[in-house]
This record gives C-alpha cells, sequence and structure tokens, in this order.
C-alpha cells in the first residue's frame, strides 16, 4: 500500500506508521511481516482473539443464508441472541444494535467532554461515593448509570460493596440503575457480566465490545418495567441484522460456559499476580481491575512513552492514562502468551 493512501483517511486519532494486515488469535502482523503480541484486542472488543474459527464459521454460514432482511422485519438470529442475553441477564427486551456509543445513547447516558451536543440532566459524582449519589438526588431524578468499572479513566473499580448500596438506594428511591457492561460485559471480569460479582440487578444494561467478538454489535438490554420505547423511538439501517447477530449467538455460545468463566478469572489473577511482582520488583505501583481487564500503575515512567517503546519490542498494550498501562487480551489467552507478555514488558519498562 503506497503511503499516499495513508494520507486519504482522516486524522481523528493518533497513529504509528503501520498497517496491520493479519490476526490470529492474540498476535497481529503488519505488512512489513512484525509480528505483535496483542494486548489491547481491539479496546476488549475481540473477546475470542483476532479470527477465531467460531466467528468466522458463524459469517460463513449465515452469509450464505441471510445477510440483512431490514429491520423491518424480525429475523432468526435476532430473535435467538435477543432471548439468550435476556435469559442469561435476568432482563426482558433487548434492542440490538451498532455500538457500544449507540447502546449507551438508547440509555441516555452523558458522554464528558466527547461527542457533543450532550444528552442534558446528568450530574457527575465520584465512583464509589455512595454519600455524594444521595445528595444529586432531587425530585427529578430517575436513573443512576455507571460502569462496574471504569474502563476508558484508568481501570478503577466501583467495588462490590458499593454496587450492593447503591442498588438499595436506587431501589429506596424509586430509581432506575443503568450499568454500561461495555468492556466489563462478555466475560471480560470472570463472570458474564460484571455486576454478577455483586449479586445485583440492573434496570438497564448496555453490552458491545466482546458481543460481536470483533463485529460491530451491541445491545441495550432492559426490564419490562423500563422498556418504554415507542415505535420510531430508536432504529437503524443495521441493528439487529441476521449476519451480525449470528456472530453474538456463537460469541455467547463459547463464552457463556462455566469452565470458560473459570479459566477467564484463573488467567486474570495470573496475569494480576505476574504485574504485582514485576511492579514490586521495578519499584511501579497498584495493579486494579478484575478477570482480563487490569492496569499497572507507573511511578516515574509516561504510560504512552512506555507503549510506543512496547510497540517497538512487538507488544500491543494501552495508555488510558499518563501514569497507567492498560491490559485487555483475549478472554482465551494462554498462560504462555501471558509470560511472553511479562516478558516484554519488563524490557519495555528498562528505558529511563
Amino acid at each position: 500500500m503506497p503511503t499516499e493512501t495513508l494520507d486519504r483517511i482522516m486524522k481523528i486519532a493518533e497513529r504509528p506508521p503501520i498497517v496491520m494486515v493479519k490476526g490470529a488469535g492474540s498476535w497481529l502482523w503488519d505488512r512489513a511481516g512484525t509480528r505483535y503480541l496483542d494486548f489491547v484486542q481491539g479496546w476488549a472488543v475481540n473477546c475470542l482473539g483476532h479470527s477465531p474459527r467460531v466467528v468466522l464459521d458463524a459469517l460463513a454460514a449465515q452469509g450464505a443464508q441471510l445477510m440483512n432482511c431490514s429491520p423491518a422485519y424480525y429475523n432468526e438470529p435476532m430473535a435467538k441472541l435477543a432471548t439468550r442475553l435476556a435469559e442469561a441477564s435476568g432482563l426482558d427486551q433487548v434492542f440490538l444494535c451498532n455500538s457500544g456509543a449507540e447502546a449507551n445513547e438508547g440509555a441516555k447516558p452523558g458522554w464528558g467532554t466527547l461527542f457533543e451536543p450532550k444528552v442534558p440532566g446528568f450530574r457527575r459524582v465520584p465512583l464509589g461515593d455512595l454519600a455524594a449519589v444521595a445528595r444529586a438526588i432531587d425530585e427529578r431524578t430517575v436513573a443512576v448509570m455507571l460502569e462496574p468499572i471504569q474502563g476508558e479513566a484508568g481501570v478503577f473499580e466501583a467495588g462490590d460493596d458499593f454496587l450492593r448500596e447503591l442498588r438499595a438506594l436506587t431501589r429506596s428511591h424509586d430509581m432506575l440503575l443503568i450499568l454500561d457492561e461495555i468492556q466489563t460485559g462478555i466475560g471480560r471480569t470472570g463472570r458474564l457480566f460484571g455486576y454478577q460479582h455483586a449479586g445485583i440487578d440492573p434496570d438497564i444494561m448496555t453490552l458491545g465490545k466482546g458481543l460481536g467478538a470483533g463485529v460491530p454489535l451491541a445491545a441495550l438490554l432492559a426490564s419490562a418495567g423500563a422498556s418504554c420505547f415507542e415505535h420510531g423511538d430508536q432504529g437503524g439501517t443495521f441493528n439487529g441484522n441476521p449476519l451480525m447477530a449470528a456472530v453474538g449467538c456463537a460469541v455467547m455460545e463459547a463464552v457463556d460456559r462455566k469452565e470458560f468463566l473459570e479459566t477467564v478469572a484463573a488467567n486474570g489473577s495470573y496475569l494480576a499476580e505476574r504485574l504485582r511482582a514485576l511492579s514490586a520488583n521495578l519499584g511501579h505501583g497498584e495493579v486494579r481491575g478484575r478477570g482480563l481487564l487490569l492496569a499497572l500503575e507507573l511511578r516515574g515512567l509516561d504510560a504512552k512513552r512506555v507503549a510506543s517503546t512496547a510497540l517497538d519490542h512487538g507488544l500491543l498494550i494501552n495508555a488510558p492514562r499518563p501514569d497507567s498501562l492498560r491490559f485487555m487480551p483475549a478472554l482465551n489467552v494462554s498462560l504462555d502468551e501471558i509470560d511472553q507478555m511479562m516478558a516484554l514488558l519488563r524490557a519495555s519498562l528498562a528505558w529511563r
């Protein structure tokens, strides 16, 4: 691909001057033939790694049958996936869409300083501060929305106790609890949904990223009492199309199994232990997160520069904050690949 071809791409993000051409499992290759160990996986999107067989098979089988009959009609994969998600979550109705942002728009979230104009009416309070939540409630408050783990902020957990207390508070005020599980859902934390660790039930939940294992698929789930859309309130040309819904069904079949989730939890614990040992040895900070969504706090190093150095060593990691590295490998990452990542990470942290 000539260099000038890349110049035609709008500069909406800072990207290194490499072009990826192939992926398999935990590995990516660029057009020069360089191989990278991928612990970003499309920002926790590729829950089964790059080009997993179950997704390829689902695409081939459904593509040969029916790709898109328009959202004006029901289709079988749409109904199958909606049923599977509803039964797994305990929620009642499902709106399938194409991205986590779209799912969150259906739940009416705020978006910080991004993507103007904002949905009005959202007050922000510190994560984990129940008293601040209580102070922010007035007679017009109808819901509280949060992530069980704030991924893009740097992997900060709300905490199981806080989630239980928040659920009790919202119920006492007859308010909805909305959980953004776009990053924590579909097995990322070692349970199918992150909120299950706390033993609570949300009224509304949004899913994305891992639900499609690499294809554009997301979902908004709601209890019967919270599902209030009228005809025309939501829609989209590709929403719930058979091709993507068939992939979602295949992903759920692969991930929603006791032994698979137990392995995610065990490998997450192993990765966290290795990161803590490395941090203690090199004088860095805490390891945050759960399952295979983890962050390492750095001391005296710039995380963005470390991530750039790691790229040069053949390792893809993410720096969501200047002082933190984030690790989001495939849920089926092997212990050997974790060990390889740790060796590459140590080398990447060695510069001064």
